[in-house]
């Protein structure tokens, strides 16, 4: 754990978020500034800046749990497709450097690019949303 990482402090359960699933390598998170209605990211407990710093293991293992909350989710909020997407390097879009997977439920003519910028607050809310993923988990 890096002590100037805010992700790894999130990951870790030092600063509150909105879990949807926590096991000892990881804990999925809701999105504080979502991209579209159900945006979630995927932390490893451990720092890692990027994919190039990641084992074998932790890398395959993300990929595993992206596909079940991916399956989870769509289910769950009943979006028409789904982005998984992760970023390395500031030129790639990379903005905490810690690794992460961004899980983007996606609906038809939501308007979401892959920027991966926030539209502000949501006008929903992310108790209601993490309720329903739960519920299916």
């Amino acid at each position: 754990m890096e002590n100037n990482c805010i992700f790894c402090k999130i990951a870790n359960g030092d600063i509150p978020s909105k879990t949807l699933y926590e096991d000892d390598m990881f804990r999925v998170i809701m999105d504080i500034n979502p991209a579209s209605k159900g945006h979630s990211l995927i932390l490893p407990k451990k720092h890692f800046a990027n994919i190039y710093e990641l084992d074998n293991n932790t890398a395959s293992e993300a990929l595993v749990l992206a596909k079940r909350m991916a399956t989870v989710m769509t289910e769950a909020l009943g979006c028409d497709g789904f982005n998984i997407l992760q970023n390395n390097g500031e030129t790639a879009g990379q903005t905490v450097f810690h690794f992460h997977m961004h899980l983007i439920p996606r609906y038809k003519n939501d308007g979401v690019g892959l920027n991966m910028e926030g539209k502000g607050e949501p006008d929903y809310s992310l108790d209601d949303v993490q309720a329903a993923i739960l519920e299916k988990m």
